[in-house]
């Protein structure tokens, strides 16, 4: 395939872990675990964006290329866009955004998410999905579940659990005993420079607020995004003090070092 990007969006603000980037796991920043297995994806060129002197500063001393960018930024897709302009970066241009949370990410997913859009040529953006195995999962609503149509192209996007099963609940919502066939939406993102414009310059729709999912954004706006099934299903990322323990000892026992 031909090249791609990836930037690496890196706020310092966190409700729950403020300075998340700098967490020490294994005896380095978690932005930097991300930043490696973005660099092993194949990638041409990977920026982190961050908002804060300190994540500068840090990334540049385990050498990689960062971009300050605005502190009112509501989104990381709002990051990058920032990043393509100031970049230049052509419209046709493929970026992926891979969360600076995501120590554990395989980089074979990066790639995965780039050559969707070489593949596709009609979609704005890419994305992954797996399959759903529990009853548990599809009815939390902290797991974001997708459905698409027969060439991929994603119809909906959903913290309720769809595709609904209404044989499977005969005594309302709380009966439900069915799962089978849903999916659940990987967050990992591939645009067209061209659609994070179109993104960045778009409102926030209503289906986006309620749901609270950015990329219902560019469904209302009429932008296809197409969904591939994940070569591999993708750890777990960092929200809590007791994820970042827990990566930090699985990146301890990966370590050469130990």
């Amino acid at each position: 395939m031909s090249g791609f990007r990836v930037v690496i969006p890196a706020r310092y603000a966190s409700q729950r872990l403020p300075g998340k980037p700098l967490l020490a796991m294994a005896g380095r920043p978690m932005v930097q675990w991300v930043w490696e297995r973005a660099m092993s994806s194949g990638a041409n060129e990977v920026l982190i964006a961050t908002d804060h002197d300190d994540i500068a500063t840090a990334c540049r001393r385990f050498g990689a290329e960062v971009c300050l960018t605005d502190e009112a930024h509501a989104s990381g897709t709002d990051r990058i866009a920032e990043v393509a302009v100031r970049r230049d970066w052509a419209d046709d241009d493929i970026v992926v955004n891979v969360q600076g949370d995501e120590p554990l990410l395989p980089p074979a997913l990066v790639r995965q998410v780039a050559e969707l859009l070489q593949l596709h040529p009609d979609a704005d953006i890419g994305t992954l999905a797996t399959p759903i195995h529990t009853l548990e999962e599809y009815l939390d609503p902290n797991v974001v579940k997708v459905v698409s149509r027969a060439d991929g192209a994603a119809l909906y996007f959903s913290r309720a659990p769809v595709p609904w099963h209404r044989d499977g609940a005969p005594h309302g919502p709380a009966s439900q005993e069915r799962h089978a066939g849903a999916m659940r939406h990987v967050g990992l993102y591939s645009y067209r420079v061209s659609a994070l414009h179109r993104l960045a310059g778009a409102g926030h729709c209503a289906v986006e607020k309620i749901e609270r999912l950015e990329q219902l954004r560019a469904l209302w706006l009429g932008m296809r995004i197409q969904v591939d099934g994940a070569l591999e299903v993708p750890p777990a990322g960092v929200d809590t003090a007791a994820d970042a323990a827990r990566v930090s000892r699985l990146l301890g026992d990966r370590s050469p070092a130990g």
